[in-house]
């Protein structure tokens, strides 16, 4: 008997739905039931990500409409990788559909549409009204790592680079490790960007290239910062400066400041290692974290150091941004809001050479 929870991805042709589709065509718990696409409906998914053939095969893209009339049954997981701002709204259709339907739908959204907690917060970076401010409340925004449990119905996945300082961030204050200022420093690949090509994404531009981009005013900063406060009671003040890298896939994450005692750096990785002791995608490494070490994989590399005098610290976090930052770690929540094995259908390895 088939046991797998029926499966439906909105924005079916963006880099993180692909993704979206890699991992869920080969889950052994999910079943891949329909993808939306307002702009390639009728055409085969396959057309927008041949790689993707031998897992999606003869399955077309659907309108937003078609998908929510494969809500039936009694629970489906849905997975948003619709555009920030956009999103909520889709999201709040495909709710209304399931509870017409009688359906339990469970959601995560990769979107930025539901990592706020109210819409005042979202509106005030993002510029324009949320999509669905009565759903807020039901959305939790956390690493799953950080929240023990089933915290809500649904989710709204942190970003790619919030996911990197995440990690290296909420250990550092919930051990009361670092209460000071901290300066964050990431390069993200080309592929966070998204599909459609850039002035600043497009290949001749991003190749043999390096250049910081939104210095101490990135979108996810408030985002980081509150996921801080409520997780951990401290209110960070955080200065980030992203990067544009000349790779496709990957964040190198570097976060640095001073520490509230000396330690030493065994000391503060050990503390590290101790904080995420049974996590299975998290490994605190003796060395620096390499991309390459992660990419393509839903694993977590961190690395620390301190200063000879004991008082500043570096820590470094490598995460792959299109799987830990975006389509794993929503993979990596469904399957804890589903109550199936955390890591079920993530546990490949990093690609390595690519």
């Amino acid at each position: 008997m088939n046991t797998r929870t029926p499966t439906l991805i909105i924005g079916g042709t963006g880099y993180v739905a692909g993704e979206l589709l890699r991992l869920v065509g080969q889950h052994p718990g999910l079943e891949l039931a329909g993808v939306s696409s307002e702009s390639q409906a009728g055409t085969a998914v396959s057309t927008a990500f041949p790689h993707l053939a031998p897992v999606v095969r003869d399955l077309p893209f659907i309108t937003q409409a078609e998908l929510a009339g494969r809500i039936r049954g009694p629970r489906v997981a849905l997975f948003s990788a619709a555009p920030h701002v956009v999103s909520a709204g889709v999201v709040a259709t495909m709710i209304r559909a399931a509870a017409a339907q009688g359906s339990k739908l469970t959601v995560v959204d990769a979107s930025s549409d539901f990592r706020f907690r109210n819409a005042a917060d979202f509106e005030a970076v993002y510029q324009q009204p949320h999509g669905a401010p009565e759903l807020l409340p039901q959305f939790v925004c956390a690493l799953p790592e950080h929240v023990p449990g089933i915290p809500g119905p649904h989710v709204g996945h942190p970003g790619c680079f919030a996911t990197s300082m995440l990690a290296g961030l909420v250990p550092l204050l919930k051990l009361g490790l670092s209460d000071g200022p901290v300066y964050a420093a990431g390069v993200t690949g080309s592929t966070g960007a998204g599909r459609s090509p850039l002035a600043t994404t497009h290949h001749p531009e991003r190749h043999s290239n390096l250049f910081a981009y939104n210095p101490l005013r990135h979108r996810h900063t408030p985002e980081v910062v509150q996921i801080c406060r409520e997780l951990t009671g401290v209110t960070p003040e955080l200065n980030f400066v992203p990067h544009s890298g000349p790779f496709a896939r990957g964040i190198h994450m570097t976060l640095q400041g001073r520490l509230t005692r000396p330690q030493t750096s065994d000391g503060l990785r050990a503390a590290f290692a101790q904080f995420y002791a049974g996590q299975e995608f998290v490994r605190v490494v003796d060395g620096q974290p390499r991309v390459k070490d992660v990419a393509g994989s839903n694993y977590c590399h961190i690395g620390a150091s301190v200063s000879g005098n004991g008082q500043s610290f570096v820590v470094l976090v490598a995460i792959d941004n299109l799987v830990k930052g975006a389509a794993g770690g929503a993979v990596q929540w469904m399957n804890r809001l589903l109550g199936l094995p955390e890591s079920q259908g993530l546990k490949a390895p990093a690609l390595g050479w690519i």
